[in-house]
Parts: structure tokens; C-alpha cells; sequence
């Protein structure tokens, strides 16, 4: 008689439920005593409720005695408790650290004895008290994680997984580390039902449904941020100190050092933190991090660092232009609302730029991509996938495209990679049976109606056509600079990069980083003559506020 074999259970070290002690610690009595003296000590009465979801800047609990319920609401309105939290412990995940709408709700589920901490208070303490800060941190990023890879406290998106508006919501949803389930009508046996449910049309969809019942139809990504609390709102008479305009990492850096030497930091972005770089499924090169470490994981320790330390992040907004006419200087958002700051620090790097084929905006979103992570990922299962680029991010979406795909093709319209990617990755593609690499090959058609369907190019030596069934094709050539806002006030190169170190005369100014307009700085992709990495992003970011600080406190040199 055989005994059937268990299933396999394999190890995912990403899981935050491997890591239950750091994720819901219980701090030591000398802990709790340090942070007593930040807040008041409260008796709450058993279902007396704490804070509840939407709500914005809540207080921080730290239980003495008794318990704390954490829920969402159910299908049918009900409490679903998925967390408590008794002695020495505490409530709150990262929106904690801002003024965004928290995601769940608390209340006390027997008479409790507990210490609570105003937003002020609580960043107060996270500044002083080092040790509980860092286990504070990590339990704030863990429970986001966990909320993620639950689903709770977020909404429900639906709609077909292929349309170029499902992919845009959901896109900005997981950049922003927004819990969410996709329900792909195109997929989901279970869609059928919700779609009768709510007596929707094809055309209706993609929709948004929220806990408490908010229902959006096909919405752009700032009301679906407004919706979502998402943004933070701005106080226009308030004068910062710096105003950081694009959260990739040299922007992120700028603000994490702005933010951590005192000075009063807004960083404005328009889509999610980490630019680029946060589109990168694994960066292996950057400092520090052997295993390598994707640009989202990145881009989200750097903003936890950031909002830290207090500085502020004004998400799905894009700057439109700054009124250089005095100073202080006036950001002006899409939206209508003003920032006004003292220093401007312009980081919004680069975007790829678009192949010159006929038809291709009708691909875009449906079929042409600009990254390539586990979003993108899934719509490539068993197909076979076009990578264009030679650069590191096209070598980055290669590889880790051909973990997932039937098989990946790289076009370049060069003779080889190794005038522009890194060796590791030059390596690893040659290598690899899963990628072939297309050199000195153009793209000159794609078919397909609503969707892409398939990838048609030519060999510029011989002229031969290669037609390839794709339905994803990830496009990673060159750099544009995001600079339109820009025209009227700073001078830009003949690319539109952003010109520093020197003024209108040509003579060198004071900062590398600075431009034609006193306290008005450039860092990153965006400047001319940068060199395009990470690294040297993070670097640029970090090194300008030295030049801030000389702007902002010249007697001080």
C-alpha cells in the first residue's frame, strides 16, 4: 500500500508572514517606558472604535493591558478582524508616516489600558528613539506587504487583464502599494456573476469597487487616488523649505537628505515612486544589495526613509510649470493647486521614447509596454515576448522575461549589447537558450486589432522580414527628457536635457547641479550630461543638498 507524497512547500522568503515576530513585535518594558513619555496613557472601553478606514493622520496605540481589534469589512458590510494586537504591542502600518487615508480600522475588543500618540508626537519619537524606530519601520513596511499579498483593505478592480485601461489602473495600484484584486473578465469564471450583479456593459469597464462602496467607472488615476485618499492635500500659504519635483531616486535621495538635515520637504510625483528605476524587475549592480533588489522594493524603502524623517509626498500629480518671476518660487500642479517653496529641485528624469512605427499609439497600453515587472509578466505566460533596447533595462527585462515566457527576442539596431549594457547582463543573455538576441533589426509593423497580435521586423543589412506571433512587446530605447513644464525658466540643451554648473554667461557656478536660475537645482536622468545609472542618481540627490543648504544659509560658508 503506498502513502501518497505531501505536496511540496516551497519557501518564499518575500512572504511577510515567515516574519510574524517582526511584523507584529512585542516591544520590552524599558521600550514601552521610553515611549510612554510621547503620548498620554488612555482606558477604552471594550468596541470603543479607534479609527476607521478613510481616515487621515490617526493616532498611534500602544497597548498596556487588554487588546485591539484590526478589520476590514466584508462583502456584506460586516467586521472581518485579521489582526490583534495585545500588550506591548501597536498599532499602524506605513500611512502612518503621512497624511494619506489609512486602509483599515481598529477598535478596543475588551476594556484596555493603552498609550496614544497624536501624528506629531509619534514622528517625534521615531526621530529620537533610534532602536524603536528601526523595529517600528520594519513593521510598518512588513504589514503593507502583508496587506498586499492578502488583499486587504483594498479594493477590487475589474475588467478585461489585456485593456490598456485595466493595465494603467492596476499599474498604478501596485507602483503605489495599493492592496488590491483583479478580477480579468476575460479569465475569471467568477466575473461573469459581478458583472451581472452590478449590471454592467463591456464598454462600462474597467470598474473600481471600494470597501465602503465607492463604485468607479473606468476612472483616470488621479481621481482614482483622490478616491483612494491617495494624495496629500497641500496647504498653499505653507512655504517649504525645498520642493522636489519627481520621486525616482535621485529625487527620493534629495528628499531623504533634505528631509533628515531639517529642512520642510514636498516631493511631488506624478505616477509612483521610483521613476524608471522603479520599473526594473532586479537592479543587481547597486551598492550594497549582492542579491540584487527590484526598483520597486528600492523606490519604497527610499520613500518609507523619506516620509520618516517628515517629508511630504504628493502622489498622481504632475507639475505643469514654475512661475520663476519671484521668489519664493510658485510650483503649479495639474490640478490647479500651488506649491510655494524656496529651493526647487528638479528630478523628473526620463521617459523611453517611442518606436516611428504606423500604428503604434494604438498599441500602446495594449500590447506595447515600458516595464517589465510581475504585472507585465503575467501577460506574457508560454508566449513568446520582443524586447527593443540595448540598454541595462532592456537586459533587465530580458532576463527576467525569460523565466516566465515561451521565449524572448531582443532587437538592436546595432551590431551588439556591449557598448551599452552591462556585462553581467550581456552574459547572462548569451547564455540563456530562453532569449535570442536580433542585432542590427528595426521594428516595421505590428498587427492586430484591438490588441497586439504580432511583431514584424526587418534585417537592415539584407532587408529580410521576420514576423514573430508576440502580444507584448517592451520597447527600451533611448531618453527623453520630462522637461516640457520647464521651457519658460530654465535653459535646456538642444535634447532638452536640463543645463547646470553654469549661468547664461557661461561662467561655472557654485554647484554642478545648479542651473540658470538661483535656487532652482537639476539632478538625475533629467540634466544634461548625467550619467544614466542608479547610483549616480542616488548620489546626485544626496551631494545637491550640500548646495541647498549654501543657497538657503549663504553667511553660514
Amino acid at each position: 500500500m503506498s502513502v501518497p507524497s505531501s505536496p511540496e512547500v516551497v519557501y518564499d522568503p518575500t512572504d511577510p508572514m515567515h516574519r510574524r515576530e517582526q511584523m507584529f513585535p512585542q516591544l520590552s518594558p524599558d521600550m514601552v517606558r521610553r515611549m510612554a513619555a510621547y503620548g498620554h496613557e488612555e482606558q477604552i472601553a471594550a468596541g470603543t472604535l479607534l479609527f476607521q478606514r478613510g481616515q487621515r493622520g490617526v493616532d498611534f496605540y500602544l497597548v498596556l493591558e487588554g487588546f485591539i481589534e484590526i478589520f476590514d469589512l466584508d462583502k456584506f458590510g460586516q467586521p472581518n478582524v485579521f489582526t490583534t494586537h495585545g500588550p506591548r504591542q501597536f498599532t499602524g502600518e506605513m500611512n502612518l508616516l503621512n497624511q494619506r487615508a489609512i486602509m483599515v480600522s481598529a477598535r478596543a475588543a475588551v476594556d484596555s489600558r493603552v498609550i496614544r500618540m497624536g501624528s506629531d508626537a509619534f514622528r517625534r519619537m521615531v526621530a529620537s528613539e533610534a532602536d524603536i524606530s528601526e523595529i517600528i519601520m520594519r513593521a510598518f513596511i512588513l504589514r503593507r506587504v502583508g496587506l498586499i499579498r492578502l488583499g486587504v483593505g483594498g479594493v477590487v478592480l475589474v475588467g478585461p487583464g489585456h485593456s490598456a485601461d485595466t493595465l494603467r489602473l492596476e499599474r498604478f495600484l501596485v507602483r503605489n502599494g495599493y492592496p488590491h484584486r483583479l478580477i480579468d473578465t476575460e479569465a475569471d469564471p467568477t466575473a461573469g456573476g459581478f458583472i451581472d450583479l452590478f449590471q454592467l456593459r463591456p464598454e462600462q469597464l474597467p470598474v473600481v469597487v471600494c470597501p465602503e462602496h465607492c463604485f468607479l467607472q473606468n476612472p483616470t488615476t488621479a481621481e482614482l487616488a483622490d478616491e483612494l485618499g491617495l494624495t496629500e492635500i497641500i496647504d498653499p500659504q505653507h512655504v517649504y523649505d525645498v520642493a522636489v519635483v519627481g520621486a525616482g531616486p535621485a529625487g527620493l535621495a534629495a528628499a531623504v537628505y533634505a528631509a533628515s538635515e531639517g529642512l520642510s520637504t514636498i516631493v511631488v510625483e506624478g505616477m509612483a515612486p521610483g521613476g524608471q528605476a522603479g520599473t526594473s524587475s532586479k537592479i543587481e549592480n547597486y551598492l550594497g544589495f549582492p542579491t540584487g533588489i527590484s526598483g520597486q522594493a528600492l523606490a519604497g524603502r527610499a520613500q518609507a526613509q523619506a516620509q520618516k524623517f517628515g517629508a511630504r509626498m504628493a502622489i498622481s500629480r504632475h507639475a505643469s510649470a514654475i512661475d520663476c518671476s519671484e521668489r519664493p518660487y510658485r510650483l503649479h500642479l495639474d490640478d490647479g493647486q500651488r506649491i510655494t517653496a524656496r529651493v526647487i529641485i528638479v528630478a523628473t528624469g526620463a521617459r523611453y521614447r517611442k518606436l516611428d512605427v504606423p500604428g503604434y499609439a494604438r498599441f500602446e497600453g495594449a500590447g506595447i509596454h515600458y516595464a517589465a515587472t510581475a504585472m507585465e509578466g503575467q501577460l506574457c505566460t508560454d508566449e513568446e515576448v520582443v524586447v527593443v533596447g540595448g540598454g541595462n533595462s532592456a537586459g533587465q527585462a530580458a532576463v527576467f522575461l525569460s523565466r516566465i515566457a515561451k521565449h524572448v527576442h531582443i532587437l538592436v539596431r546595432s551590431g551588439g549589447l556591449a557598448a551599452t549594457m552591462s556585462d553581467y547582463l550581456v552574459q547572462r543573455i548569451a547564455q540563456s537558450s530562453d532569449i535570442t538576441l536580433h542585432t542590427r533589426c528595426e521594428v516595421v509593423e505590428m498587427e492586430g486589432e484591438e490588441r497586439l497580435h504580432g511583431v514584424v521586423w526587418r534585417d537592415r543589412d539584407s532587408g529580410e522580414l521576420t514576423r514573430c506571433p508576440a502580444s507584448n512587446m517592451f520597447v527600451m530605447i533611448g531618453a527623453e527628457p520630462n522637461t516640457d513644464w520647464l521651457t519658460d525658466c530654465l535653459a535646456l540643451d538642444p535634447h532638452g536635457f536640463v543645463l547646470t554648473g553654469r549661468c547664461a554667461q557661461g561662467h561655472l557656478l557654485e554647484s554642478p547641479y545648479a542651473t540658470t536660475k538661483p535656487g532652482i537645482f537639476a539632478v538625475g536622468d533629467v540634466r544634461a550630461g548625467s550619467v544614466k545609472r542608479v547610483a549616480s542618481s542616488v548620489g546626485e540627490g544626496s551631494v545637491v543638498i550640500q548646495a541647498v543648504h549654501h543657497y538657503l544659509h549663504p553667511e553660514t560658508d
